[in-house]
């Protein structure tokens, strides 16, 4: 990982503000949550602006042309075209030698994209790798609904990968569980339309997002915990070795929760939930891009990361910042 940008749209929606389409307050949300506000895309602004915003300044700083780029992953549940959205991010950079495809894992994505990437790399197939996390959650959260509209934001981040006779990746475990899809969903749902007599389709939409908040909590802090500690272990390392834990920023109550659970002191979470909300594949490398522009990251550092949602899935990653 040798580089690393974000990029958030604005406005900006604090909890006041929210406070005047639902029955809810600051204290509520910020006590619940952690999230004093979040950014949010005007109708203007697409998926690929934002990612490509988050490439090219995570280009800029690793020091890489575009062209050197051989493959584009975009890890995102909110694409905007459904057959795609990297390709359009590949032309918008001008990285036209790489390959680009999209990658669904919802919050996860940012760690599924990042181990998929690695394999790229560890096979020689690819040398240098962008992954983005963007996702604009906005366009479906039902913002009548205060028990999802108050946790949501939109943001991208990226990172630049190459390959290295050091490999930086230290570690990893990937898990999922279909049989908890139901906790948080954005699902389709079928308007039945006949063509002709005997043909039926289901010719529908997406409907709004849907979270059980308690079991997905609870799943979270169990949950995480666990796989962080068997990543750690596929790595040969403990806990101790941990410099810097780096979550999905969800709900800042799970971030201390899986903290405590692993015996990590506060000071060593990164944690900007307060300020974008949950942004999901783009949490992680958002957040990655604000710590390393401010050095609190340095050169050696050993960051455990984990992401966590829908599908359910969920995944860490044992990495060195280099």
């Amino acid at each position: 990982m040798i580089g690393v940008g974000g990029a958030t749209p604005l406005p900006v929606l604090d909890n006041h503000a929210l406070s005047a389409l639902v029955d809810t307050s600051d204290d509520w949300i910020r006590s619940r949550t952690g999230i004093t506000q979040r950014h949010l895309a005007s109708s203007d602004v697409s998926l690929v602006d934002l990612a490509s915003e988050a490439a090219q300044a995570a280009l800029v700083h690793a020091g890489v042309a575009t062209e050197s780029v051989d493959l584009i992953l975009l890890a995102t549940s909110t694409p905007d075209d459904l057959f795609g959205t990297a390709s359009l991010v590949q032309a918008r950079l001008g990285a036209h030698n790489a390959v680009a495809f999209d990658l669904t894992a919802a919050c996860s994505g940012f760690i599924f994209g990042l181990v998929t990437a690695a394999q790229y790399l560890r096979a020689g197939t690819y040398r240098t790798v962008v992954l983005i996390g963007a996702d604009i959650l906005s366009r479906w959260v039902d913002w009548s609904d205060r028990r999802t509209c108050i946790l949501f934001g939109d943001g991208a981040g990226a990172v630049v990968l190459q390959a290295d006779a050091t490999d930086q990746l230290l570690g990893f475990e990937l898990r999922s569980d279909g049989r908890l899809n139901h906790y948080l969903t954005l699902g389709y749902e079928p308007d039945p339309q006949t063509l002709v007599e005997s043909v039926t389709i289901g010719q529908g939409k997406f409907k709004p997002i849907f979270m059980n908040g308690r079991e997905v909590y609870r799943f979270a802090v169990t949950q995480v915990p666990e796989v962080i500690e068997k990543a750690l272990f596929r790595a040969g390392l403990t806990t101790d070795d941990i410099d810097w834990l780096l979550l999905h920023q969800a709900n800042q109550r799970i971030l201390d929760a899986v903290a405590d659970r692993l015996g990590i002191p506060r000071e060593k979470v990164i944690s900007n939930v307060s300020d974008y909300g949950n942004t999901s594949a783009a949490s992680i490398p958002l957040a990655l891009s604000e710590v390393v522009a401010n050095g609190q990251i340095k050169p050696g550092d050993v960051v455990a990361a984990a992401g966590f949602g829908a599908g359910l899935t969920w995944g860490a990653a044992i990495f060195r910042w280099h």
